[in-house]
């Protein structure tokens, strides 16, 4: 098999999200070898990671259970631990929110912000 036959098989065979990458190959003059296509794909898979970022998967299994029962079961539940208590960022005082805070609207009324319209979706 020919070099360039190789690099081209590979190009072809790259995922969709390699796309720019064979645009680019396919408009420059110069054909790679197959250690420039590695050193390159190298590079964009680089740039692909950072521009994705980070992420984890989770994966959770019952034991003794089918995966017919578990169907519908995988979602996560908060721990029993950690409540949602209301709290106020503006004054820190829990039992309401900024919305609701008198103190809150008195510095929007002298700061000159008008209050927000409530949105009609009759």
């Amino acid at each position: 098999m020919s070099e360039s036959f190789l690099v081209h098989y590979i190009l072809n065979t790259l995922p969709h999200q390699y796309g720019p990458f064979k645009i680019s190959y396919n408009t420059h003059k110069d054909k790679w070898s197959i250690n420039e296509l590695m050193t390159m794909c190298v590079q964009e898979e680089r740039r692909l990671m950072m521009e994705q970022g980070e992420s984890a998967m989770l994966a959770t299994h019952e034991k003794g259970k089918s995966q017919a029962k578990l169907k519908g079961k995988g979602k996560i539940t908060p721990q029993c631990g950690i409540k949602k208590d209301s709290r106020c960022f503006f004054c820190k005082n829990k039992g309401h929110m900024n919305k609701e805070c008198a103190k809150f609207q008195k510095w929007l009324a002298d700061k000159g912000f008008a209050k927000p319209k409530e949105a009609s979706w009759k």
